[in-house]
């Protein structure tokens, strides 16, 4: 169906209404810089990074960026050896992720050692606390299940503690 003339002598599609308009409609103007800067590709693999390639890989890698199928990978030294072994495995699990052949090759540059993630501060539970977690498990038999479950309750008591202090401010 062909657009209408208006009274005004303009065609109905050339026309711009200053009334609400679905955001939806406004979503492709806003995001073409931002996917012409980065694909989204690029920003899937640097945001899934660790589901991709594992914790043990992506604790000692970073990507940097993806263009014309080559993945820039930050490493150090001796890591980017071994990953140059591994880089087939890499790559298919990368386009596995993404359901395409995104990834036809891996660029590895050197950088300084990553420092290893920071571990929490160990907490001091309360020696009561303590005493109602074996009190808990005290009527079970001797076995792995009594065992994991006063270390659940332990890790619980763990928890409860370090969220404590954020929810009982004002």
């Amino acid at each position: 169906m062909a657009a209408r003339d208006t009274d005004s002598g303009m065609n109905r599609d050339d026309r711009h209404v200053y009334g609400p308009r679905a955001v939806g409609s406004l979503v492709p103007r806003l995001t073409r810089p931002a996917f012409r800067r980065r694909a989204p590709a690029t920003a899937q693999v640097l945001a899934d990074w660790a589901a991709i390639v594992g914790p043990a890989i992506a604790a000692v890698t970073t990507p940097r960026r993806l263009a014309s199928g080559a993945l820039t990978i930050a490493c150090a030294g001796p890591i980017a050896m071994e990953l140059q072994y591994l880089s087939d495995e890499l790559m298919g699990r990368i386009n596995a992720h993404l359901g395409s052949q995104a990834v036809t090759s891996l660029r590895f540059v050197q950088t300084t050692t990553m420092a290893p993630p920071l571990q929490p501060a160990p907490v001091a539970l309360d020696p009561d606390d303590l005493a109602g977690v074996e009190a808990a498990v005290a009527g079970m038999p001797d076995s792995e299940l009594r065992a994991a479950l006063a270390a659940l309750g332990r890790a619980l008591l763990t928890q409860r503690k370090l969220t404590a202090p954020l929810a009982t401010k004002p």
